[in-house]
């Protein structure tokens, strides 16, 4: 018995290879049961749901522990507790190695423009529950952003985990691929998406996947065939997966994604996120000032707006956080003026990338959802 399978070649064909799952919710159940039978206070079936769907993906008797480490520590078992069963989650993340477990404070309200993206993600926060299913609506599969460097696109996806209240993995192709055994690198892969699947419902977040697969359809002179493999192992399981993990990714270049990501039904929705308008600006320099400090009644942000056209979400942030040091090093406060010598310094990607936002934007007109524009 092994938690990894590295079976001895000369003794492949001899051996049955035999899975053992990870305990269910009725199992679970009972093993909060048991706990629940040495605690006095009661526990509403919602609280109970909540409980039992925070411990998926552990062991039952990793779940015995974190049950028991929760009644010890509060007193009690109930809604309030669910923290820190989530906790023996992470702890699981972080044994896995390449999957990264992503906490985001800012909410969906801290994303400027982007409404109609807002408005469908909203639309699917209760996507992953019995109520659903009861409805007949199917689990929604994922979502792909397209968009400028520096538009937010990574934003959003850390944002949906608070607006779905689903934990956040981070895929890391970087530490999939392994060079030092045949056949390691698919066994990485294989190993992190099981453990999406052993804690899911989550949303599973890959950033910038034109860098994690480009030209992974065509990889066999290259590296062996690895990237060709792992390229086809992932697609084959988006295709057939049936755990709930919504795959949210993000991508600057379409030109490098392979066809096969871009086909109609791989993705619920592919959206592109375009450079903000004058007045998306002014919300963002609405939000990132007022991060910094409460009163901006001092600030013409319509004139801060002007100043920046073409500028990115990050590049709009950027020029702030340049004022603020250039203020702080003569010990005074930052205002308008370090702002828009911050702007004007700096060159934005949108003049110096103008055929790449070009082509994508014609890219985007013809296969993407509506241009929606936002950054954050």
């Amino acid at each position: 018995m092994s938690p990894y399978q590295e079976t001895p070649i000369e003794l492949e064909k001899d051996v049955v290879v035999l899975d053992f799952a990870l305990p269910d919710l009725v199992t679970l159940d009972g093993v909060l049961g048991q706990q629940l039978g040495k605690s006095r206070h009661a526990l509403g079936e919602d609280s109970r749901e909540k409980l039992l769907k925070a411990a998926l993906g552990l062991t039952k008797d990793e779940a015995e522990k974190v049950y028991r480490k929760a009644y010890v520590k509060a007193g009690q078992l109930t809604e309030g507790e669910v923290e820190i069963v989530l906790s023996e989650k992470k702890q699981l993340i972080r044994r896995n190695g390449i999957l990264d477990y992503i906490e985001e404070d800012e909410t969906i309200r801290a994303v400027g423009g982007l409404e109609e993206l807002k408005k469908w993600l909203t639309q699917r926060s209760d996507a992953f529950t019995e109520r659903a299913r009861e409805y007949g609506l199917p689990q929604p599969k994922g979502m792909l952003i397209l968009g400028v460097p520096g538009c937010g696109k990574s934003l959003i996806a850390k944002t949906t985990s608070r607006l779905w209240g689903l934990p956040l993995l981070r895929l890391d192709m970087g530490r999939v691929y392994d060079g030092s055994m045949v056949g390691r690198s698919e066994a990485n892969l294989r190993n992190a998406l099981k453990t999406a699947e052993s804690i899911s419902p989550a949303i599973l977040f890959i950033d910038e996947l034109d860098k994690a697969f480009a030209g992974g359809a065509g990889s066999g002179d290259s590296d062996g065939g690895t990237s060709s493999r792992i390229f086809g192992s992932f697609l084959t399981w988006m295709q057939e997966k049936t755990s709930p993990v919504f795959v949210m990714a993000t991508a600057n270049r379409v030109d490098r994604l392979p066809g096969e990501f871009l086909r109609k039904g791989r993705f619920d929705e592919i959206f592109f996120v375009d450079l903000p308008s004058s007045e998306e600006r002014e919300a963002i320099f609405r939000i990132h000032l007022h991060k910094r400090r409460k009163d901006t009644s001092r600030f013409d942000l319509g004139e801060l707006a002007r100043t920046s056209d073409g500028f990115s979400g990050a590049e709009i942030e950027q020029a702030i956080v340049a004022a603020m040091y250039e203020a702080f090093a003569q010990e005074r406060e930052f205002n308008q003026l370090d702002i828009i010598a911050a702007i004007k310094s700096t060159l934005p990607l949108s003049r110096t990338m103008v055929e790449q936002v070009t082509a994508l934007r014609d890219w985007a007109r013809q296969r993407a959802s509506a241009c929606l524009r936002f950054c954050g």
